[in-house]
């Protein structure tokens, strides 16, 4: 993939799609954790907890990133991949119940810490769209995670007011997912490199999940009426 090229672009726009639709209940953290705080403080522990926060969450996607180099490796998060767009369809969401640290620092750690075990969806995500691209990595978590943090509510707002971000988010994970599985060398060995069995495979499997997200998610519904009734 060159610099600046179409493909470049392509990737970036869905690093910073998965970023949004991943990311949002991550924001919430954040304000979770300085809500007790003084108010005059509140900022300064956003602005001090964010930036450590996309520290590590960078550092972490650029190490994933090089993970993915090993072989056989990438198929894998290819289709774990597959499994995390699945869910992300299916999950119930709920309100992450995170403690209001009592002091700057408590709340700082509580953001870095929450923000990095919640965000292991999105370093894989993030790893597997930049195609081995570092800069990617980097030009997309500042671009989306600023927009996460700072606009967490609007994202939140966006998300229960237009619930097709949700499958458009899906579809742009499971697509991503496919890029990884045939692109895994073993798989080039076996069917070469053709964008058509790419885009065709990515076809079916969006189909699939967006399919089967959505057979799950009504007989939930059919199964909470009938339980009410």
């Amino acid at each position: 993939m060159e610099l600046f090229s179409p493909e470049f672009f392509q990737a970036l726009l869905s690093i910073v799609v998965m970023d949004l639709v991943l990311g949002g209940d991550n924001a919430i953290v954040i304000g979770m954790a300085a809500r007790n705080l003084p108010k005059q403080q509140q900022k300064k522990v956003i602005f001090v907890g964010t930036g450590g926060a996309i520290l590590i969450r960078t550092l972490a996607t650029l190490v994933a990133v090089y993970l993915l180099k090993i072989p056989g490796l990438m198929f894998a998060g290819g289709l774990l991949l597959i499994w995390m767009a699945f869910k992300l369809l299916t999950d119930e969401k709920h309100d992450e119940q995170v403690a209001s640290a009592a002091n700057f620092w408590g709340a700082v750690r509580t953001i870095i810490i929450a923000d990095a075990v919640m965000g292991l969806d999105n370093v894989l995500a993030v790893a597997g769209a930049a195609h081995g691209h570092p800069l990617l990595v980097i030009i997309g978590l500042l671009i989306s995670i600023p927009i996460v943090v700072w606009g967490s509510t609007l994202v939140i707002r966006a998300i229960n007011r237009f619930p097709v971000i949700i499958p458009i988010g899906a579809a742009v994970i499971t697509h991503t997912a496919v890029t990884m599985l045939v692109h895994e060398k073993f798989v080039v060995n076996i069917i070469g490199e053709s964008a058509l069995i790419e885009w065709g495979l990515s076809a079916v499997l969006i189909a699939s999940v967006l399919y089967l997200g959505h057979r799950i998610n009504k007989k939930k519904v059919l199964e909470a009426a009938k339980n009410a009734a």
